[in-house]
């Protein structure tokens, strides 16, 4: 994998990783530039059937730190298993990145949440009921590995060094494609979470397996059912993570020249 992205990049060597979900696809391109690779074009990756997300892998530099960014990812209800989901991180590990950074759109399970603004993610509950690190043990990172710090507390810091507007919150993972009912999302706040979505999860657990830094941004795109007078749908949530994009663009151009100072 990491002779096919240089040989397709023309750089032998990434540092960081990001991960644009629904809704960012407008930001396609930025921070890094570069021309959009197709995933079709890189063996292992397959593209998602989902609207908002691309499909197609960015190369470029902020200050120096060459990055990768996968724009658009795919899901468990696609029907894909959590290694298809994951391949991605695998691939940006084996490419020389050390640090990803998970983005995704979110309900949000407070109503004094704010629609349309980033918050770091502290940590998870997988209610996905499936791990990428089932089966056989490839010898790549630890059979048992920790999931303490999973969302590393020196990034989340120089996150809100960069904005210090940024509030964090507990992420759920749940499988989708159906929004929660307004019973689950009081189950979900029971069990201590903040945030909601259908995503990142797995990709945090696998980025940690390979020794990654993970940094997991949610945008939050709703209020979850039951805390709003408004029905969620995917459309809403593409609008309002479109309206996020220059934000969370701003604050992915300010933070990522600072990791290597950590």
């Amino acid at each position: 994998m990491a002779a096919t992205i240089a040989e397709l990049t023309g750089r032998p060597v990434h540092k960081v990783a990001i991960a644009l979900g629904s809704g960012l696809a407008g930001q396609a391109g930025a921070p890094v530039g570069g021309i959009p690779i197709p995933y079709s074009e890189i063996e292992g990756m397959t593209a998602s059937t989902v609207v908002g997300h691309e499909g197609a892998l960015y190369s470029g530099e902020l200050d120096g730190v060459p990055v990768l960014q996968f724009s658009g990812r795919v899901h468990l209800y696609e029907g894909h298993d959590p290694r298809t989901v994951t391949r991605w991180v695998e691939l940006a590990v084996d490419a020389g990145c050390d640090t990803i950074i998970l983005t995704n759109a979110a309900g949000g399970l407070h109503p004094n949440m704010k629609v349309g603004a980033p918050y770091l993610i502290a940590d998870q509950i997988n209610l996905t009921g499936m791990s990428p690190l089932t089966g056989p043990h490839d010898d790549r990172g630890p059979r048992f590995p920790s999931m303490i710090d999973l969302y590393d507390r020196g990034l989340r810091k120089l996150a809100r060094h960069v904005d210090p507007t940024l509030e964090e919150g507990v992420y759920a993972g749940l499988t989708g494609p159906a929004y929660e009912t307004p019973a689950e999302v009081k189950m979900l706040i029971s069990l201590g979470a903040d945030l909601v979505g259908m995503s990142t999860v797995l990709e945090a657990m696998m980025a940690r397996y390979l020794g990654a830094r993970t940094l997991g941004l949610s945008i939050v795109t709703n209020l979850a059912a039951g805390l709003s007078a408004h029905e969620p749908s995917h459309e809403d949530v593409a609008r309002v993570g479109a309206q996020a994009a220059a934000r969370v663009q701003q604050l992915l151009t300010e933070l990522i020249p600072r990791l290597p100072s950590i």
